[in-house]
């Protein structure tokens, strides 16, 4: 569901350049999106879900605010982690990578994300790449080398500019490379000769595709009617650089621009405050989480730190947000039937009075403080549900505004829709209960139960 609000001004640290800007999209009223999404290899953790819910939240700001998104997340299908995976399992790749995807689009809807526009593969997009290296080699910005093919960074003066590092310093603390074939050690595979796994021919010979060159690709192919040219590239903060950054680099080589207008990089979950790390031990398995916790509270914890912060899962930051999301889903859940039991239609309508929420939100994303506004109308919806004499008219505004902070939030909550009948059965147990008939209302309290009314 979209809300059609006014327009407003939506800021965003911008990580190229690392200020605060004002958006302005290349089309009116219109967002190219792209993240970069997860190597399918293994069962994602909890840091991969992250950014799922981070950038969800950016994509439905914008729709609610009236743009016209068009939101693309890649799953990376080919990649060294994923051959010698499927070499473990003893299956082939390909099953590998779909059962994995299968399980993280299961885990994009429990925590409450919207799928993807598209979804695109870099196995599907080959032939673009292979023509998109050839032509990096074509206009000198890249070379062959013993059938790998290596990007020439020291092309790119800007090279860096994402990341704050410079070429000088990147070469003073680069390791001398024994047989490398590489003329500089800053430079970057575009393909990779390989006997193992997965592989296409090419001039240069059969291999694969450099992991930096694929997003690149699947972006101009994509957005092809701008140039390659996007509004904004999101993912994780570690892969500023130098993912990100060999991103920018081959676009400024190979379509003159870089690649993206606006960069935003959200920060790490920690577990107990301590780096998640396989060495560690503490890597925690997403589908575990939310089957233990929920996926509404784990949404709702990653919600209430600024995306740009590091997140802390504790005992006590999820055992919170699953207190939060009962108190919320109580609230609106009763707000509903309410309504409805008095023959309110609760088709959402434009809420009024939600400018400080959205204030907020388009304050670079601040969900730590439109949440506290969320709360505070929870607390209204609890008083006016004690209230005496009812005010509908209160009520109806009082659910319009929670359902349209909860949706631009991704907070789902589940409530029945009443008829006739569940209304008849509601009024009946309501006289039961005046008239001390107890056998009788507790017959219609079991019932009313079973279809989620009380």
């Amino acid at each position: 569901m979209e809300y059609d609000n006014d327009m407003r001004k939506v800021m965003i640290y911008n990580s190229l350049g690392n200020r605060l800007e004002e958006f302005k999209p290349i089309k009116e009223n219109k967002v190219s999106f792209y993240v970069c999404g997860p190597t399918v290899y293994n069962s994602p953790h909890i840091g991969n879900m992250r950014p799922v819910i981070v950038f969800d939240a950016w994509r439905r700001l914008f729709m609610s605010l009236g743009y016209e998104v068009k939101f693309v997340s890649n799953y990376t299908d080919v990649d060294d982690k994923i051959i010698n995976r499927a070499k473990e399992l003893g299956i082939p790749e390909s099953q590998l990578t779909e059962e994995v995807i299968g399980e993280f689009r299961t885990l994009v809807d429990q925590v409450g994300s919207l799928q993807p526009d598209i979804t695109p593969k870099p196995t599907v997009y080959m032939e673009q790449m292979i023509r998109y290296i050839d032509e990096l080699v074509e206009k000198g910005s890249a070379y062959e080398s013993g059938g790998d093919v290596y990007f020439k960074v020291e092309e790119i003066p800007t090279y860096g500019e994402l990341s704050g590092n410079t070429i000088e310093s990147l070469e003073s603390g680069a390791r001398i490379e024994v047989n490398s074939q590489k003329q500089s050690p800053l430079d970057f595979a575009l393909w990779k000769k390989t006997d193992e796994g997965i592989k296409w021919n090419t001039p240069w010979s059969y291999g694969r595709p450099g992991w930096h060159t694929e997003c690149c690709v699947m972006i101009a192919s994509i957005f092809a009617d701008q140039g390659g040219l996007i509004d904004i590239h999101g993912g994780g903060f570690d892969l500023k650089f130098p993912h990100h950054e060999n991103e920018i680099a081959q676009s400024r080589a190979h379509n003159h621009n870089h690649l993206a207008n606006y960069w935003i990089h959200n920060g790490f979950i920690n577990i107990d405050n301590e780096k998640m790390s396989k060495s560690l031990g503490n890597v925690l398995l997403a589908k575990d989480v939310v089957a233990q916790f929920g996926g509404m509270p784990f949404r709702l914890m990653v919600l209430n730190a600024h995306y740009r912060a590091p997140l802390s899962f504790t005992a006590e930051t999820i055992a919170e947000a699953g207190k939060n999301y009962q108190k919320i889903s109580m609230a609106f859940k009763a707000l509903a039937v309410k309504l409805q039991l008095e023959g309110i239609d609760i088709k959402p309508e434009k809420s009024e009075d939600v400018d400080a929420f959205y204030d907020e939100l388009c304050n670079d994303l601040n969900t730590p403080n439109a949440l506290s506004i969320l709360y505070a109308e929870i607390k209204n919806a609890n008083a006016l549900l004690r209230a005496r004499p009812i005010d509908l008219d209160a009520m109806k505004k009082c659910y319009n505004r929670l359902a349209d902070y909860l949706w631009t939030l991704g907070i789902a909550v589940e409530f029945p829709i009443i008829d006739e009948e569940g209304r008849k059965l509601f009024a009946e147990y309501n006289e039961a209960k005046a008239n001390r008939d107890f056998e009788k209302s507790d017959l219609l309290r079991a019932k009313l139960i079973e279809k989620g009314i009380l």
